[in-house]
Protein backbone atom coordinates (compact mmCIF):
# COMPACT_ATOMS: atom_id res chain seq x y z
CA UNK A 1 0.00 0.00 0.00
CA UNK A 2 0.91 3.73 -1.15
CA UNK A 3 2.32 6.11 2.06
CA UNK A 4 2.19 9.03 2.50
CA UNK A 5 4.12 10.67 5.26
CA UNK A 6 4.40 7.55 7.07
CA UNK A 7 0.87 6.77 6.94
CA UNK A 8 -0.72 4.29 4.72
CA UNK A 9 -3.21 5.26 1.82
CA UNK A 10 -5.85 2.66 1.43
CA UNK A 11 -7.40 3.58 -1.54
CA UNK A 12 -3.93 3.88 -3.46
CA UNK A 13 -4.01 0.13 -3.51
CA UNK A 14 -7.73 -0.20 -4.92
CA UNK A 15 -7.97 -0.11 -8.32
CA UNK A 16 -11.64 1.24 -8.21
CA UNK A 17 -10.62 4.63 -6.37
CA UNK A 18 -9.16 5.31 -9.70
CA UNK A 19 -11.05 6.80 -12.66
CA UNK A 20 -10.42 9.20 -15.59
CA UNK A 21 -12.64 12.35 -16.76
CA UNK A 22 -14.17 11.84 -19.81
CA UNK A 23 -13.87 7.67 -19.65
CA UNK A 24 -16.27 5.42 -18.45
CA UNK A 25 -14.72 2.16 -17.47
CA UNK A 26 -15.80 -1.02 -15.91
CA UNK A 27 -14.55 -1.90 -12.84
CA UNK A 28 -14.75 -4.60 -9.81
CA UNK A 29 -15.33 -3.33 -6.54
CA UNK A 30 -13.70 -5.30 -3.73
CA UNK A 31 -16.45 -5.96 -0.47
CA UNK A 32 -15.43 -2.46 1.45
CA UNK A 33 -16.29 -2.48 5.51
CA UNK A 34 -17.22 1.48 6.10
CA UNK A 35 -18.75 3.94 8.76
CA UNK A 36 -22.07 4.43 7.54
CA UNK A 37 -25.02 7.07 8.91
CA UNK A 38 -28.24 7.27 7.07
CA UNK A 39 -30.81 10.07 6.48
CA UNK A 40 -33.22 12.22 3.74
CA UNK A 41 -33.05 15.77 2.39
CA UNK A 42 -31.23 18.22 0.39
CA UNK A 43 -27.45 17.97 1.93
CA UNK A 44 -27.10 22.05 1.86
CA UNK A 45 -29.96 22.64 3.64
CA UNK A 46 -31.02 19.23 5.44
CA UNK A 47 -29.76 19.38 9.24
CA UNK A 48 -29.51 15.51 9.50
CA UNK A 49 -26.98 15.88 6.53
CA UNK A 50 -24.81 18.44 8.60
CA UNK A 51 -25.22 15.86 12.20
CA UNK A 52 -24.25 13.06 9.94
CA UNK A 53 -21.36 13.98 9.10
CA UNK A 54 -20.58 15.80 12.26
CA UNK A 55 -20.95 12.01 13.63
CA UNK A 56 -18.68 10.17 10.87
CA UNK A 57 -15.70 12.48 10.87
CA UNK A 58 -15.17 11.96 14.95
CA UNK A 59 -15.63 8.72 14.63
CA UNK A 60 -13.18 8.02 11.74
CA UNK A 61 -10.67 9.93 13.62
CA UNK A 62 -11.14 8.21 16.77
CA UNK A 63 -10.24 5.11 15.00
CA UNK A 64 -7.65 5.72 13.36
CA UNK A 65 -5.70 7.10 15.97
CA UNK A 66 -6.35 4.10 18.02
CA UNK A 67 -4.94 1.85 15.13
CA UNK A 68 -1.72 4.49 15.52
CA UNK A 69 -1.45 4.07 18.81
CA UNK A 70 -2.74 -0.04 19.54
CA UNK A 71 -1.33 -1.69 16.29
CA UNK A 72 1.45 0.71 15.27
CA UNK A 73 -0.30 1.00 11.60
CA UNK A 74 -1.33 4.52 10.97
CA UNK A 75 -3.09 5.85 7.71
CA UNK A 76 -4.85 8.13 6.42
CA UNK A 77 -8.61 8.36 6.49
CA UNK A 78 -10.30 7.87 3.37
CA UNK A 79 -12.25 10.08 1.28
CA UNK A 80 -16.11 11.15 2.45
CA UNK A 81 -18.47 9.05 0.27
CA UNK A 82 -22.05 9.23 -0.75
CA UNK A 83 -24.92 6.67 -2.01
CA UNK A 84 -27.95 8.43 -2.96
CA UNK A 85 -30.83 7.38 -4.32
CA UNK A 86 -34.79 8.62 -5.17
CA UNK A 87 -37.92 7.05 -5.82
CA UNK A 88 -37.87 8.00 -9.59
CA UNK A 89 -33.92 8.51 -10.66
CA UNK A 90 -34.63 10.85 -12.27
CA UNK A 91 -34.73 13.44 -9.79
CA UNK A 92 -30.76 13.20 -10.05
CA UNK A 93 -30.65 13.91 -13.56
CA UNK A 94 -34.03 16.26 -14.36
CA UNK A 95 -34.50 18.86 -12.17
CA UNK A 96 -32.36 18.30 -9.33
CA UNK A 97 -35.06 18.33 -6.57
CA UNK A 98 -32.46 17.32 -3.97
CA UNK A 99 -35.67 17.33 -1.27
CA UNK A 100 -36.28 13.95 -2.68
CA UNK A 101 -32.88 12.61 -2.46
CA UNK A 102 -32.06 10.02 0.29
CA UNK A 103 -28.62 8.61 1.23
CA UNK A 104 -25.90 7.40 3.16
CA UNK A 105 -22.80 9.03 3.88
CA UNK A 106 -19.54 6.33 4.14
CA UNK A 107 -15.79 6.63 5.30
CA UNK A 108 -14.09 3.61 4.61
CA UNK A 109 -12.34 1.60 7.35
CA UNK A 110 -8.92 -0.31 6.79
CA UNK A 111 -9.36 -3.64 6.53
CA UNK A 112 -7.43 -4.70 9.83
CA UNK A 113 -9.94 -2.36 11.87
CA UNK A 114 -12.20 -4.91 13.68
CA UNK A 115 -15.16 -4.48 14.68
CA UNK A 116 -14.15 -3.90 18.46
CA UNK A 117 -12.15 -1.42 17.50
CA UNK A 118 -15.02 0.40 15.78
CA UNK A 119 -16.94 -0.02 18.54
CA UNK A 120 -15.18 1.08 21.04
CA UNK A 121 -14.45 4.37 19.02
CA UNK A 122 -18.20 5.17 18.89
CA UNK A 123 -18.71 4.52 22.60
CA UNK A 124 -15.70 7.14 23.49
CA UNK A 125 -17.22 10.07 21.01
CA UNK A 126 -20.33 9.49 22.31
CA UNK A 127 -18.84 10.20 26.07
CA UNK A 128 -16.83 12.79 24.76
CA UNK A 129 -18.97 15.03 22.65
CA UNK A 130 -22.24 13.52 22.09
CA UNK A 131 -22.70 14.23 18.46
CA UNK A 132 -26.14 15.04 17.69
CA UNK A 133 -26.46 11.58 15.63
CA UNK A 134 -23.60 9.06 17.03
CA UNK A 135 -25.98 6.21 17.86
CA UNK A 136 -26.61 6.63 14.00
CA UNK A 137 -22.74 5.41 13.33
CA UNK A 138 -22.88 1.72 12.01
CA UNK A 139 -19.98 -0.43 10.49
CA UNK A 140 -20.59 -2.76 7.53
CA UNK A 141 -19.60 -4.02 4.27
CA UNK A 142 -20.63 -2.62 1.14
CA UNK A 143 -20.90 -5.25 -1.86
CA UNK A 144 -21.18 -3.65 -5.07
CA UNK A 145 -19.13 -5.81 -7.87
CA UNK A 146 -19.13 -4.89 -11.36
CA UNK A 147 -19.48 -1.21 -11.90
CA UNK A 148 -19.56 1.52 -13.99
CA UNK A 149 -17.44 4.82 -13.03
CA UNK A 150 -16.15 7.90 -14.47
CA UNK A 151 -14.59 11.00 -12.72
CA UNK A 152 -16.34 14.37 -12.85
CA UNK A 153 -14.41 17.67 -12.62
CA UNK A 154 -16.43 20.64 -11.50
CA UNK A 155 -19.42 21.62 -9.52
CA UNK A 156 -21.98 18.94 -8.03
CA UNK A 157 -24.95 20.97 -9.49
CA UNK A 158 -23.15 19.61 -12.62
CA UNK A 159 -22.72 16.33 -12.76
CA UNK A 160 -26.73 15.73 -14.42
CA UNK A 161 -25.18 15.63 -17.90
CA UNK A 162 -22.76 13.17 -16.82
CA UNK A 163 -25.50 10.90 -15.24
CA UNK A 164 -27.27 10.90 -18.07
CA UNK A 165 -24.93 9.57 -20.77
CA UNK A 166 -24.14 6.87 -18.10
CA UNK A 167 -27.72 5.88 -17.10
CA UNK A 168 -29.38 6.35 -20.71
CA UNK A 169 -26.47 5.81 -23.34
CA UNK A 170 -23.34 4.00 -21.78
CA UNK A 171 -24.57 1.33 -19.47
CA UNK A 172 -27.41 0.13 -22.00
CA UNK A 173 -24.62 0.68 -24.68
CA UNK A 174 -22.54 -2.46 -23.11
CA UNK A 175 -25.49 -4.42 -22.56
CA UNK A 176 -25.42 -3.30 -18.67
CA UNK A 177 -28.64 -2.48 -16.48
CA UNK A 178 -28.09 -0.22 -13.01
CA UNK A 179 -28.54 -2.72 -10.66
CA UNK A 180 -27.83 -0.80 -7.24
CA UNK A 181 -27.57 2.42 -5.73
CA UNK A 182 -25.51 5.68 -6.96
CA UNK A 183 -22.26 6.18 -5.29
CA UNK A 184 -20.29 9.27 -4.92
CA UNK A 185 -16.57 9.56 -4.20
CA UNK A 186 -15.34 13.23 -3.15
CA UNK A 187 -11.85 13.38 -3.53
CA UNK A 188 -11.93 17.51 -2.25
CA UNK A 189 -13.21 19.35 0.21
CA UNK A 190 -16.29 21.43 -0.70
CA UNK A 191 -15.08 23.61 2.05
CA UNK A 192 -11.52 24.51 0.19
CA UNK A 193 -11.77 23.44 -3.44
CA UNK A 194 -13.56 25.62 -5.70
CA UNK A 195 -16.20 24.29 -7.34
CA UNK A 196 -15.28 23.75 -10.94
CA UNK A 197 -12.01 22.10 -9.59
CA UNK A 198 -13.81 19.63 -7.33
CA UNK A 199 -12.77 15.84 -8.14
CA UNK A 200 -15.99 13.19 -7.59
CA UNK A 201 -15.92 9.33 -8.88
CA UNK A 202 -19.21 9.00 -10.23
CA UNK A 203 -20.13 5.29 -9.82
CA UNK A 204 -22.76 2.77 -10.81
CA UNK A 205 -23.37 -1.06 -9.87
CA UNK A 206 -24.75 -2.93 -12.93
CA UNK A 207 -25.66 -6.48 -13.96
CA UNK A 208 -25.83 -8.08 -17.68
CA UNK A 209 -29.32 -7.23 -19.05
CA UNK A 210 -30.00 -10.66 -19.39
CA UNK A 211 -30.08 -11.59 -15.65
Amino acid sequence: MAATNGKVDVTKAIDCYRARKGRFDVVDVPDLRFLMVDGHGDPNTSAAFADALGALYPVAYTVKFASKRDLGRDYVVPPLEGLWWAEDMAAFTTGRDKTLWSWTMLIMVPEWVDDVMVEAAIAAVAAKKRPARIDDVRCEVLSEGTCVQTLHVGSFDDEAPVLATMHHDVIPSRGLRMAGTHHEIYFSDPRRTPAGKRRTILRQPVAPVAE
